[in-house]
């Protein structure tokens, strides 16, 4: 059942960690209508190729924007914060977002506390670099700094990585998700609101759990270590004659099996029979697989690995993951009913109903202040003459 579809979403959203969040919601069925400034909007509309050959739809921005209506509008202005009350009575607004710094909120109109007297029910989640009692500004990269998650990141002797992917961001996102399916929950058994807070830098903290214990509890450094891992062994990255596989050796049975093979039988050694014997050797012994894997193609030895029950993968660059069986029934796409561009989107964690309802598409990403007219005149019944005086004052 499709028991969001009914739910309005307003956002005051740029970047990643509200967007990524509120295009979550999208897959769900749930009206969203991002708001931008009028003048600044959005800077990553600006960011990546201009493959729409259009300003403000470049390739960065249109990843995580579809299935979204968008509106630019100036809460700086008495008359913005009028008509942006105005449409959360009008739209009846479930849930407002804003990823604005907290000395924003009163001076934008956008606070909980006046939300809360425009519409009593309404969930109200901002989402911070470090809580709602710091203005300080928070990129990815500098919480992926501060949290320790690029001290966990890299090779055991090279300089500490940034993440392949911007965790604090879509952690975060993914965070406030289920914070507000809470939300919604106790609103449906009590039929009051909520104030959500939440801070990317706790975000990104809650993921390190076995670092955080290990060094707090035990005094025990828990550093980087490559694509070995702390506590099994092997479980690393080999090089093969044609690429390189994954393998994740996770218990003694599983030893047993590869070196039951006759290419690794020179392995079956007592020294390695227990993984603590394994892992006081983990770089000799990476070294010695590394030797006979290199042999070998990477079709050969997943064949291998697979026949005797070893987890194991070729490393896939981005084409081929796109092209896996497995992924490419579950790609989402959407389709410029201006232009007839097509693009293809990120499957979702979880086919929802209402993505299987629609063919797994969604509307376009929207252009800047593309409802406008629509919301603004045919919801709050703004005639066109006060919405060119409107737009002509920048105001929307």
């Amino acid at each position: 059942m499709d028991l969001l579809k009914n739910l309005t979403v307003l956002s005051l959203e740029q970047a990643t960690v509200l967007p990524y969040l509120t295009y979550r919601l999208a897959h769900d069925g749930v009206q969203v209508i991002r708001l931008e400034h009028p003048i600044y909007g959005d800077p990553n509309r600006h960011i990546g190729e201009n493959v729409l050959n259009e300003e403000r739809m470049n390739s960065y921005f249109l990843c995580i924007n579809a299935g979204k209506k968008a509106l630019t509008l100036n809460l700086a202005e008495p008359e913005g914060q009028d008509i942006f009350h105005r449409l959360i009575q009008k739209l009846e607004i479930d849930v407002f977002t804003t990823n604005q710094l907290p000395r924003n909120y009163k001076k934008l109109g956008i606070d909980y506390e006046t939300l809360k007297a425009v519409k009593p029910d309404i969930i109200w989640l901002g989402v911070t670099g470090f809580g709602p009692d710091s203005n300080e500004g928070a990129y990815d990269p500098i919480l992926q700094a501060r949290s320790g998650l690029m001290e966990m990141t890299g090779e055991t002797r090279g300089a500490p990585q940034v993440l392949g992917i911007p965790l604090p961001d879509m952690g975060t996102s993914e965070h406030a998700y289920g914070q507000l399916m809470k939300a919604l929950y106790q609103r449906e058994a009590t039929g009051k609101g909520a104030c959500i807070n939440l801070s990317m830098f706790e975000s990104s903290l809650s993921w390190l759990t076995v670092p955080i214990t290990f060094t707090a509890s035990f005094n025990k450094k828990s550093t980087r270590r490559g694509n070995t891992h702390e506590f099994f062994c092997p479980v690393s990255v080999y090089k093969t004659s044609d690429g390189f596989v994954y393998l994740a050796v996770g218990n003694d049975r599983q030893w047993q099996a590869l070196v039951s093979q006759d290419i690794f039988k020179a392995l079956d050694t007592p020294a390695y029979e227990k993984n603590a014997g394994r892992i006081a050797d983990v770089q000799s012994l990476n070294q010695r697989i590394e030797e006979i894997t290199i042999n070998h193609t990477a079709e050969h030895l997943i064949r291998l690995f697979k026949s005797i029950t070893l987890p194991a993968s070729k490393i896939n660059t981005m084409a081929e993951v796109v092209a896996d069986p497995l992924v490419a029934g579950k790609l989402l796409h959407s389709k410029d009913e201006r232009t007839g561009t097509r693009i293809t989107l990120a499957p979702p964690p979880y086919m929802t109903p209402w993505l299987e309802q629609s063919n797994k598409s969604l509307s376009f990403p929207p252009r800047f202040g593309e409802h406008n007219k629509e919301i603004y005149g045919e919801h709050l019944g703004i005639k066109p003459a006060e919405l060119k005086r409107l737009q002509e004052n920048k105001v929307i």
